[in-house]
């Protein structure tokens, strides 16, 4: 039997990936949850009382996320917010050939750290709609009774605003996602090697070689790609 070696690199760490996991399903619990709230044809998960129930649950372990990463990986969300305000002359090169990107292709971009330029981008964001949609839910919740109409309309445009923002960059991160099959960064905690000179060649060179950073796989080679061996793409996914 043939057998292939993939080298695999560490991402992210364990503590990194809980937090992120358990923030993604806060977001979904108030995102459902809040929906059901103003559009009808979710109205009936409000019956009963309940999704308002689980939207405050939600929205304190939503607001403790952060709270919980500094905790248990303080490194890691100090390098996450330095890294998403930090920009140079290669990330503005990089933006210009977003397009390309987004339809799959990277060979035209310039090499990229940690996380790209676009990935800069989504995360600044996310972390500014995380304390508006805190602020804005936060008032709503405790202080609804005495805003008055002017207070309570700026409260509530604010939060359903910052929570459809943050959506469509949860939607855009799904999507960057499968294009470029990174979900095992989430997962596994590591990304293949390829992926990382693909999308992060200057980290990539930063990485140690050795295990845990660095490890190899060795994986059995199907009978059919033995073969009919698949064409070697001349650019990354174009």
């Amino acid at each position: 039997m043939a057998f292939r070696a993939t080298r695999w690199v560490l991402r992210y760490r364990p503590g990194q990936r809980v937090v992120h996991w358990i923030h993604a399903a806060a977001f979904f619990v108030l995102f459902i949850t809040g929906l059901a709230l103003i559009w009808p044809p979710l109205s009936f998960l409000a019956a009963g009382g309940l999704s308002r129930i689980l939207h405050r649950v939600a929205a304190v372990v939503f607001l403790l996320t952060p709270v919980l990463y500094a905790l248990i990986d303080f490194r890691g969300l100090r390098d996450l917010v330095r890294d998403s305000f930090t920009y140079t002359r290669e990330d503005l090169e990089w933006l210009k050939g977003f397009p390309g990107y987004f339809l799959g292709r990277t060979s035209h971009l310039p090499p990229q750290g940690r996380i790209n330029a676009g990935q800069k981008i989504h995360h600044a964001l996310t972390i500014i709609s995380y304390f508006t949609i805190s602020g804005s839910g936060l008032v709503l919740w405790l202080g609804k009774g005495s805003l008055g109409p002017a207070g309570l309309l700026i409260a509530t445009i604010t939060h359903d605003l910052s929570m459809a923002l943050m959506a469509v960059l949860t939607v855009g991160h799904i999507y960057f996602t499968f294009v470029y099959d990174a979900l095992p960064a989430m997962t596994t905690g590591y990304v293949t090697e390829e992926y990382a000179r693909m999308e992060h060649s200057l980290w990539l060179a930063s990485v140690p070689p050795e295990p845990p950073y660095v490890i190899e796989v060795k994986e059995a080679i199907p009978e059919a790609l033995r073969e009919h061996p698949a064409p070697a793409s001349e650019e990354a996914a174009g």
